[in-house]
């Protein structure tokens, strides 16, 4: 692989541990609410609000939800799964006092920082940026939180362009926003297709962060392989592939 002039991330789970700070967030959220949220097992739990989370976000990728009414649909259903039923308003100061939670603990993949300088080592001028779907000002908040606005030079949301992962219309987006041509550029991300296939069919060299040893769908398989997808395990393997 010729090393790449750009390289792009995901945000959330590739360099921002999201799923981390999601369930402590609510774990630590259904503790200060008691009876009835304290029904189900800890993983049942994390697994119930994980699932809200794909299904609701997902509608509000897809301009079926606005991003207010995505929190109040992912705060009803988790509700109304313990017995407990919420209007718009009761459903976003749910959400809200949830929120600050998960904010409390919002960190970085141990991996993120060390990538970031090993690459910046081996391929002297490599300039990074994130490609991510969602609320551009949300979004820019954690960046800012956990201190990678200062080693990003772009950062593309979804909820600015007008498109989404895996469109290849954003991630061409970012490409003129650092002056390359797709080829010239790596991506990688922690979904399969929504990122790497989708990074590798814009022209981009696609890699998937494959950090909990999911098994792909035939269909995912396929197509990585003949987009020619390369697969990593943790960041730490980053340097070595494009550098």
């Amino acid at each position: 692989m010729t090393a790449p002039r750009v390289v792009l991330f995901d945000l959330d789970d590739t360099l921002f541990a999201h799923r981390a700070a999601v369930e402590t967030g609510i774990l630590r959220y259904a503790e200060t609410l008691g009876a009835p949220y304290g029904a189900l097992e800890a993983d049942e739990l994390t697994r119930l609000w994980h699932d809200l989370e794909e299904e609701h976000y997902h509608s509000y990728l897809a301009g079926r939800l606005d991003f207010e009414g995505q929190r109040q649909a992912r705060a009803r259903d988790f509700a109304a799964r313990h017995g407990v039923q919420l209007d718009d308003a009761q459903a976003s100061a749910w959400f809200a006092d949830y929120f600050e939670h998960y904010v409390a603990a919002w960190t970085l993949h141990d991996d993120a920082l060390p990538t970031l300088d090993e690459l910046e080592h081996r391929i002297p001028g490599i300039r990074f940026g994130l490609i991510t779907n969602g609320d551009l000002a949300f979004q820019s908040r954690k960046v800012q939180a956990v201190g990678l606005d200062a080693r990003m030079d772009h950062l593309i949301a979804s909820g600015e362009v007008g498109v989404a992962k895996p469109e290849p219309g954003i991630f061409l987006f970012a490409c003129d926003a650092f002056g390359v041509a797709p080829a010239e550029a790596a991506y990688v991300g922690d979904r399969l297709r929504t990122d790497a296939i989708g990074a590798a069919l814009a022209g981009l060299s696609g890699v998937w962060l494959n950090r909990r040893d999911a098994v792909p769908s035939p269909d995912d398989e396929r197509d990585a392989e003949r987009a020619g997808v390369r697969t990593i395990h943790s960041l730490a393997e980053l340097p070595g592939l494009l550098g």
